[in-house]
């Protein structure tokens, strides 16, 4: 077993500061529940941005943030007498051994796909959530893209899914062909609909093929946004106007971030 003296001690070093930041610290004093939930979507997104540029200094540094927020939580859960963060601690790790009895007890799972089903077969079945659905653990607030990849997720762990993952594409196209004839006959709407149908197909292919499609989203809008930077720049050493040149000249200079990328 791996020595964990020096983590907890860190661990309680932590508890122990954020004790006495609750205690003098006017602004960490006046945080609750709620004013607190906003900056830790912030801190999330943050993490996340950092893992996709592969930086690890920051994402040991968001992982930081995120850990505070969490002790945060159970602190201010404990001053109300709701629950301390030895019993958020103690239901993960109760959880984590219920749900993995491949690990912790007889059960044989081959793959990460049968994980999957387990996992979800196990929330079903738990005691206090028998009348839960199955999309019902899906989070409201989440971001669309977030909520259709889970969404599918949840209802392929019990078996609703395509029997082989090519099928996935035949859909794809057949929602593309929907969206585009209500886009000719101008149907706003409709197109508004169909278009949703041929992103949730989208997500639906990247489950399927292993690809986080936020994340994939993302590296473009990153891709996009140096490549413009780019543009821009080299318009403006040169006294030149982006609005008032034609988009010929602005995709030379396009051409030409592409290629000082791959360089």
């Amino acid at each position: 077993m791996t020595d964990h003296t020096d983590t907890l001690k860190e661990m309680a070093r932590l508890i122990d500061i954020l004790d006495e930041l609750r205690q003098k610290c006017p602004w960490d004093r006046e945080q609750s529940l709620e004013s607190l939930r906003k900056l830790t979507v912030e801190e999330t997104y943050e993490l996340s941005e950092a893992i996709i540029q592969g930086d690890m200094p920051e994402v040991r540094k968001e992982l930081g943030d995120l850990l505070l927020h969490i002790v945060f939580y159970a602190k201010i859960a404990a001053e109300q007498q709701a629950f301390t963060l030895k019993e958020v601690i103690t239901s993960l790790n109760d959880k984590l051994i219920y749900r993995h009895p491949h690990v912790f007890g007889t059960v044989i799972a081959e793959d990460a796909q049968k994980v999957c089903e387990n996992w979800e077969s196990l929330k079903l079945r738990e005691k206090d959530r028998k009348k839960k659905t199955v999309l019902e653990g899906v989070p409201n607030s989440l971001p669309p893209l977030v909520k259709a990849f889970r969404i599918q997720e949840k209802v392929s762990a019990v078996g609703f899914d395509w029997d082989r993952r090519e099928q996935v594409w035949d859909k794809v196209a057949e929602e593309v062909a929907e969206l585009r004839h209500e886009v000719t006959a101008a149907h706003r709407d409709k197109a508004e609909a169909e278009f949703g149908d041929v992103l949730f197909a989208l997500v639906n292919a990247a489950r399927l093929y292993g690809i986080d499609p936020e994340a994939a989203l993302e590296r473009t809008n990153i891709k996009f946004m140096n490549r413009f930077n780019y543009l821009e720049s080299q318009t403006m050493k040169k006294g030149m106007d982006l609005k008032k040149m034609s988009l010929p000249e602005m995709d030379r200079y396009w051409e030409e971030a592409k290629k000082f990328e791959k360089n």
